[in-house]
């Protein structure tokens, strides 16, 4: 049996549709808190969506009607939250949150009393115990939410976060930080001050309707552009929710996920502290990354797309190192989940211990010609019943051999059919891409 509500990253959609709505998100607290089998605190945290409160309120109630004590941790970075509920001997963490899509998304996802998030045979269960509309019918009152949590679990954090480096580390540093208008706008900025930066912030000041608009990991052309202007040393970005990071060097050149991965893991593998020698990452990952580490003695695990994916594979290898192209980085030293301002404390870390700017150490990864593409359909048809698509695919794969890969699979949070080609040459991947669209376009309805 799949799961029909939960995607790769939780349940998400555009708020006040079928999905995102207080009387579904009432239905889903309800069927979580039955699922735990125990009474206990349920820690819930969320970004600055306008939505925000009131889905809060929503998942609160059926928390609180199937027998749990829900207790609010405010506006809070998903990694904080998952770090509140291993520190409060919470039996479940809820984030309230759709991450890096735009402002009228939102989304709901869980979080283990460990502080994983939860796998899918457990949310296939959850769903399985959703209460129908008419037993569980929407109510208006508000639940009652424990609030005395939401500064401590804050502050915590950054306690914990200014821990990674050296006091005054950062003495001297301007250093530009991006948060998306999003949960992580009062944490970053003074993790990065407390060490000593100067920091210029943008995208900080969140309105309810701002989050991710033109602004963090998505958009990060204002970011490079003012790390230019003012002379920074580097660059950091987060997404709505805090847990993806993306950098961009002294040069205002922009860093993916591969290339922080990279740099983490080789100068890991150089101090002799990469556990068992391995960085675990996504199918999507640069094949660039596997030759990288390699070469420094080390090897690549590879993972479905999600950075829970990661970490499960990290848990089953006993790796410490994680994640994905997009910016999801696991340091579960530090974190339990994918966390943007550990990540980017990590690659401070390795700057200063090298002496080396970000525009050198990114050389350690030189990248394979890719490209992507994401085509919106209106169905998203089994993979396996598509004959042009399947056929186009084997094709390039029996030409690239193994000097390329084509990777296929449709978004977990969107209604998209994602592309991806790798290969030796510039030429060879854009022919590539083009034949893999026109078959996309043969098999299925794309929209635009």
């Amino acid at each position: 049996m799949t799961r029909k509500y939960f995607g790769t990253d939780g349940v998400r959609g555009p708020y006040g549709g079928p999905v995102m709505n207080e009387e579904f998100a009432e239905r889903l607290g309800e069927a979580a808190a039955r699922w735990l089998r125990t009474k206990g605190r349920v820690v819930i945290g969320r970004d600055t969506r306008y939505s925000g409160p009131l889905l809060e309120q929503a998942v609160a109630r059926g928390l609180a009607t199937a027998g749990a004590y829900p207790a609010s941790l405010g506006v809070l970075p998903t990694p904080a939250v998952a770090r509140a509920v291993r520190t409060t001997g919470a039996v479940l963490g809820v984030v309230i949150t759709a991450s890096h899509n735009p402002a009228a998304d939102n989304g709901i996802k869980f979080f283990g009393p460990a502080g994983m998030k939860l796998t899918d045979d457990q949310e296939l269960e959850i769903e399985r115990l959703l209460p129908s509309p008419v037993v569980s019918p929407h109510r208006e009152t508000e639940a009652t939410l424990d609030e005395r949590l939401g500064r401590p679990a804050m502050d915590d954090y950054v306690a914990a976060a200014r821990t990674v480096l050296p006091p005054a580390a950062l003495a001297g540093w301007r250093v530009v930080v991006d948060t998306a208008n999003g949960a992580a706008c009062t944490t970053t900025p003074p993790v990065l001050r407390a060490l000593g930066a100067t920091v210029i912030g943008i995208g900080d000041a969140p309105d309810g309707r701002n989050i991710n608009a033109g602004v963090g990991t998505e958009h990060p052309e204002q970011l490079a552009a003012r790390v230019r202007a003012e002379n920074a040393r580097l660059g950091i970005a987060h997404d709505g929710d805090g847990d993806r990071c993306l950098l961009c060097d002294e040069r205002g050149e922009v860093l993916d996920g591969d290339e922080l991965l990279t740099i983490l893991g080789t100068h890991a593998l150089e101090q002799g502290r990469l556990v068992k020698k391995t960085l675990v990452v996504t199918v999507q990952s640069n094949l660039g990354v596997d030759a990288a580490i390699a070469a420094a003695g080390g090897r690549v695990l590879r993972t479905a797309v999600g950075d829970r994916y990661v970490i499960e594979g990290m848990v089953l290898e006993g790796a410490t190192l994680g994640g994905e192209s997009s910016g999801h980085i696991i340091c579960s030293d530090l974190s339990p989940t994918g966390d943007g301002l550990m990540a980017a404390l990590k690659a401070i870390e390795v700057m200063l211990a090298t002496g080396k700017p970000l525009s050198e150490l990114r050389r350690r990864l030189k990248k394979f010609p890719q490209l992507t593409a994401a085509l919106k359909v209106r169905e998203k048809k089994p993979l396996e019943t598509l004959p042009q698509l399947g056929a186009t695919t084997r094709a390039l794969e029996r030409e690239l051999g193994d000097h390329g890969r084509v990777l296929v699979r449709y978004s977990g949070t969107e209604p998209k059919l994602r592309l991806l080609i790798e290969g030796p040459s510039d030429e060879s991947v854009r022919s590539g891409l083009a034949r893999l669209e026109a078959a996309t376009r043969a098999d299925l309805d794309v929209v635009g």
